[in-house]
């Protein structure tokens, strides 16, 4: 198969890239379109077969669920059979932005968006592109990571040419994804919510509209429903090897990675402190000590890591505050 990227540089462009890719997805297609958190491989969500394309393009397993994206909260409240008041508080202070509100499955949605389960997660984006196409098609998409399963998500178009390249006919190109890693998902089916998926809207902030949030950690359920995605043990990995380490200077580096029986030599450093002087310069990445803008880079500079071949990469570890925990979530999962 052919895939065809088209640009959104300029007004002319953009508009001529939302007819195509609105074409392609009331035609029943699976294309790559731009979000603010990551590359999205979209849907029609109502359409089950069309969803079933994309659990086959990334061979993303049948039990995990995808998020429903809406243009609006009108379509948001169609999506499900329940919006109660805390809903509509959440989609008020966070949306269009990067969290995902989990609540009861309306039957127009397929059984395969939520994995057979009674609930959905449901975004309203606040990328121009995607809000746009979604306005076009007057129906919602569903759109997982356009990447293939369990690897690094995209967060531009030349990351999803590079796995899915002759697998989708369209790839829109809608620059730098501005928040870097995917929405914080909160499971408003329960009492208090609980957050099943940090992200970069952190507790603090919910807690300051949902009054309070469940203190158990989300984890990777056994034989229950997953009920938002982000939940598998093993996620967001890169090709190479991960570590998430501390260290002091490069000579406790070195030392960890001796005692690990891993060679110094072979590894590629992601560093956003203390950072190594005694690597090869061309395998050391300095990302700002500020969250949000480790969040915006982190994925590229893995992308960056296994183009360059590593077989092992070790990153420093985030700090345990609040705003860091979506980052933190990403790096365990990639280094599980």
């Amino acid at each position: 198969m052919r895939t065809e990227i088209l640009s959104t540089h300029t007004p002319a462009l953009f508009a001529a890239a939302v007819k195509h890719a609105a074409e392609r997805l009331r035609a029943g297609e699976v294309v790559a379109l731009p979000t603010e958190t990551v590359y999205g491989l979209a849907a029609n969500a109502l359409d089950e077969k069309a969803v079933a394309k994309i659990f086959q393009i990334k061979g993303r397993p049948a039990h995990n669920p995808i998020i429903v994206h809406v243009a609006n909260r009108e379509t948001a409240r169609a999506c499900v059979t329940a919006w109660p008041e805390l809903a509509e508080k959440c989609s008020r202070s966070f949306w269009p932005g990067p969290l995902t509100l989990v609540l009861p499955r309306s039957g127009k949605i397929p059984g395969n968006v939520t994995a057979g389960g009674e609930t959905v997660g449901v975004r309203w984006p606040s990328h121009p592109f995607m809000q746009a196409v979604i306005r076009e098609c007057g129906f919602p998409l569903a759109a997982p990571s356009a990447n293939l399963s369990n690897q690094i998500s995209p967060t531009n178009a030349e990351h999803v040419r590079s796995q899915l390249a002759g697998h989708i006919s369209l790839i829109v190109d809608g620059g730098q994804s501005q928040v870097g890693i995917e929405s914080t998902v909160l499971d408003l089916t329960v009492n208090p919510p609980r957050v099943l998926r940090p992200g970069m809207i952190h507790p603090e902030s919910l807690a300051a509209v949902c009054g309070e949030l469940a203190r158990e950690a989300a984890t990777e359920p056994g034989r229950e429903m997953i009920r938002s995605p982000g939940m598998l043990r093993k996620h967001y990995a890169p090709k190479a090897r991960l570590l998430v380490l501390n260290w002091q200077n490069d000579l406790d580096l070195k030392g960890q990675l001796v005692t690990r029986h891993l060679p110094p030599g072979a590894c590629h450093v992601i560093a956003h402190t203390k950072i190594p002087a005694g690597f090869d310069a061309d395998k050391v990445s300095v990302i700002p000590h500020d969250a949000e803008a480790f969040a915006r880079a982190l994925y590229a500079e893995l992308h960056r890591c296994d183009a360059a071949g590593a077989r092992l990469i070790v990153v420093e570890a985030p700090p345990g505050t609040p705003e860091w925990s979506g980052i933190a979530d990403r790096l365990t999962r990639a280094a599980a």
